[in-house]
């Protein structure tokens, strides 16, 4: 509708209005959102020179790695047949692979930190907490997080973050 493409030309969401100022891109929001709040509850973009880069370094692994072939798969199991389509099974196998080469260098960043972008939880984490959280609880994929142990130790940390607990709540799929 006219007053949506207003707030985003692309016509889709999220977008907020923070007063005068409307933002679009959910990376963008939580990015802003962060920076606003800084100081008020969990630093979620580093605090030194050195984790703010590794902070942005593994959001862009979520956004340009994991986010593509992670989305395929709900795409394909969850949102498909929602349309009234088929679920393409080898568009999800070959989904389901590079989201696991992903999870493989995951795997070994995990083995050495508690978190990505290092032993604090930051926005590199939280980016990965909705498609995660659909890939295991609505799509069956599960054992992409469970077969790697560290992977599974992070997914069960984030996961069970209070505040996550409350989004995941609605995030029924029906």
């Amino acid at each position: 509708k006219p007053q949506h493409l207003a707030l985003n030309p692309f016509g889709q969401i999220p977008v907020i209005q923070d007063g005068d100022f409307t933002l679009f891109e959910s990376r963008a929001i939580a990015k802003y959102l962060a920076k606003k709040y800084m100081g008020q509850g969990t630093d979620l973009l580093g605090s030194t020179l050195t984790e703010r880069a590794l902070v942005e370094q593994w959001c862009e692994v979520e956004g340009q790695s994991f986010r593509g072939p992670a989305f395929s798969i709900i795409e394909q199991i969850l949102l498909a047949p929602i349309l009234g389509d088929s679920t393409d099974e080898e568009a999800v196998k070959i989904s389901v692979e590079k989201v696991g080469k992903v999870l493989d260098v995951y795997e070994e960043r995990l083995s050495k930190s508690k978190y990505l972008a290092g032993d604090f939880f930051s926005l590199a984490d939280l980016q990965h907490l909705p498609y995660t959280h659909y890939l295991v609880n609505a799509c069956g994929k599960g054992d992409l997080i469970s077969s790697r142990k560290h992977v599974k130790a992070w997914w069960e940390d984030i996961s069970s973050r209070p505040a996550w607990k409350k989004v995941a709540e609605k995030m029924k799929f029906k």
